[in-house]
């Protein structure tokens, strides 16, 4: 056949195909990557992370002002559970409302009135630890990167370095004396250098005296005259006082700092 010989009689040797890959301008086939992955960095950048961190927070914040889940709490939210799974619930569901910015007191009174004292303090203390948990671990991944550069402050560094120098020493004292909003301190762990164990083990050792002190005021509350609701108030009280005196006290040395 014609396209088979040469003129001379020779056979000729067919082509191979070439790939259609190979057919595309290398502009066309690398833009989209060199997109994606742009656009993927500028999601995963640190700003981009900070910014979901924020509507994470304030999402979280207007769906408690507007539904106001501790309140279904102190109802006993959900009525058809009693008992250990309703303590169970009321742990998880306190966790995330400590993450939404609902002051612990409440929930402490709450689960005091409801689970009594001793079943009240192991759910509050066992939500208590979850919630601060979340709360580092939302503040670790999606703000720390952003935010440490901007602890250039002589306050600011001074915090910063007892955090990440003393990490456990320094969440014992914010725990124990409640000068120092929950969320707070949770937010402030976040973007020092302390480690998950050092702040999680001082929240839940440094959480017992206040948390035990509102459970048995809330276990009491029907007998505010008992020797055991003056006493919850009075632990509730002295630490208050206590961490008042000292932070009056440390101001000069932050401030030499």
């Amino acid at each position: 056949m014609l396209d088979a010989t040469t003129r001379s009689g020779g056979t000729a040797t067919a082509a191979p195909p070439v790939p259609a890959t190979e057919l595309v301008p290398t502009e066309f086939t690398t833009a989209p990557r060199g997109l994606a992955a742009r656009c993927t960095r500028a999601l995963l950048s640190p700003w981009s992370r900070l910014s979901l961190l924020v509507s994470l927070l304030v999402s979280a914040g207007a769906t408690v002002l507007l539904f106001e889940p501790q309140k279904l709490l102190a109802d006993g939210w959900p009525p058809q559970l009693n008992g250990a799974a309703a303590s169970v619930v009321f742990a998880v569901a306190y966790g995330l409302c400590t993450v939404a910015f609902v002051p612990r007191p409440l929930l402490n009174l709450a689960a005091g009135a409801l689970f009594g004292s001793q079943l009240g303090l192991g759910a509050s203390l066992a939500g208590t630890v979850l919630g601060a948990g979340i709360a580092f671990g939302l503040g670790r991944i999606l703000g720390q990167d952003a935010l440490r550069p901007l602890l250039r402050g002589r306050w600011l560094q001074a915090a910063d370095g007892q955090l990440s120098r003393h990490g456990f020493r320094s969440m014992m004292a914010a725990r124990l004396f409640p000068g120092v909003p929950f969320w707070a301190a949770n937010y402030c762990a976040s973007v020092s250098r302390m480690g998950w164990f050092p702040f999680l083990l001082a929240t839940g050792l440094g959480s017992i005296p206040n948390t035990a002190a509102y459970v048995v005021a809330g276990a009491q509350a029907s007998t505010p005259t008992s020797p055991a609701f003056l006493i919850a108030m009075a632990f509730i009280a002295l630490p208050a006082l206590a961490g008042a005196i000292i932070a009056w006290r440390k101001r000069h040395h932050f401030r030499d700092r």
